[in-house]
């Protein structure tokens, strides 16, 4: 007996063309995905901070290279004007770069008060969050 897939296919809103089909996920398939993601989290805590720093700017200046054809992506997938896909490229750019130059600060333990004569609040990541967007 054959299998039925589920299909989600992607449709340019401006013209109803196809543009893409792909296989929804089922329950293992998601799972599997969010264990490798948890692995990796857990991974790139290893890396030293100077490391993930690097690949965060590498990451933005990526993006800015490549912003003419992601923005023509996100307006043929979302119709949007192609004004506002640059712009979301810019954002997550800019938001690659804001973390390269805060993460030091921001992933650093802070001295605590106390009569402890080493008390500090320590960063300690939750995990994989996954968030659902348009």
């Amino acid at each position: 007996m054959a299998t039925t897939v589920a299909r989600f296919t992607s449709v340019n809103p401006a013209t109803e063309e196809e543009i893409e089909s792909f296989d929804v996920a089922d329950e293992r398939r998601i799972d599997d995905a969010l264990q490798v993601a948890q692995q990796a989290g857990r991974d790139w805590r290893a890396h030293p901070i100077a490391e993930r720093v690097a690949l965060l700017r590498a990451a933005g200046d990526v993006l800015r290279r490549s912003a003419d054809s992601h923005a023509a992506t996100i307006t043929q997938e979302m119709g949007k004007p192609l004004a506002d896909g640059k712009a979301e490229v810019e954002k997550c750019a800019f938001v690659c770069e804001y973390f390269a130059e805060h993460a030091p600060r921001f992933l650093a333990d802070e001295p605590a008060p106390s009569d402890s004569p080493a008390s500090f609040v320590t960063f300690d990541p939750l995990g994989v969050l996954l968030a659902c967007m348009p």
